[in-house]
């Protein structure tokens, strides 16, 4: 049996429009409101075609299949992440990771793609272009850009995908998140009987007033400063070494750009 061969929708030339008044990048924002609205399983070229008034044949002449379409929808999903290309590493960094962490948020679905769909897009290069340039002229170097630049990306994703898998959970089974969080509570409380300290931290977030979306806004400000914290420490370093090792090499990046 011989591998599937890997393809993009982004290989490939938009057809031109068949039809008056419809075009590809109407389909996708069609796609994204039903997917806003219904999540992706709920998702069908036949609700897609009658959201748009065609049929199903017609969303197909501008769109192959289903992979494509979400192909499509994520990356106009990171168009949402809003970045500048003179700003410090830093700034960009704390831009991407806010960005993408409230474009997930807002388009749940994400949490279902990322990963699986790759993320090959204009929007989605242009995000990985931006962040990459930001560490270069910050004074990163070599694979130290890469390192810096997946550190935050996997740091975004990693913090933000199962807070959105979490929001999906609750939307399918019709639950508000207290009706979640309570139930989750209780099952919490009768698993760490034996174990008091963790059960004590559960207990510090289960009181009268808890906002459990805003505890896990803090606490991802305080990974996502603390890892920058981290990566600031490291290209000192790392220029500390290169003078070191060239004392009378004058240092080419410039110190406007290092924090």
């Amino acid at each position: 049996m011989s591998d599937k061969e890997f393809t993009s929708v982004w290989t490939r030339k938009p057809r031109v429009r068949r039809e008056p008044g419809l075009s590809r990048d109407q389909i996708v924002k069609a796609a994204i409101d039903l997917l806003d609205a219904d999540g992706l399983d709920a998702l069908s070229m036949r609700k897609l075609g009658a959201k748009l008034g065609s049929g199903a044949t017609s969303v197909y002449w501008y769109v192959a299949n289903k992979d494509e379409l979400l192909e499509l929808a994520m990356d106009e999903a990171y168009a949402d992440v809003v970045l500048h290309r003179d700003r410090q590493w830093r700034e960009t960094a704390s831009d991407y990771s806010y960005g993408l962490r409230g474009t997930i948020l807002r388009h749940t679905w994400l949490a279902q793609l990322i990963g699986v769909v790759p993320s090959l897009g204009p929007e989605a290069l242009r995000c990985s272009t931006i962040l990459l340039d930001a560490f270069a002229r910050g004074g990163f170097r070599g694979l130290d850009i890469d390192y810096a630049v997946s550190a935050v990306m996997s740091y975004t994703l990693g913090s933000t995908l199962p807070e959105a898998s979490w929001r999906n959970a609750g939307a399918k089974a019709q639950s508000t998140e207290k009706a979640q969080v309570d139930g989750m509570s209780r099952v919490i409380e009768q698993v760490t009987q034996e174990h008091p300290a963790l059960q004590e931290r559960y207990r510090l977030y289960n009181t009268p007033g808890f906002d459990p979306r805003l505890a896990r806004q803090i606490g991802f400000d305080y990974g996502l400063v603390a890892m920058l914290d981290g990566l600031a420490v490291r290209l000192r370093q790392a220029e500390s070494r290169e003078a070191q090792a060239s004392p009378a090499t004058p240092a080419t990046s410039s110190t406007d750009q290092r924090t």
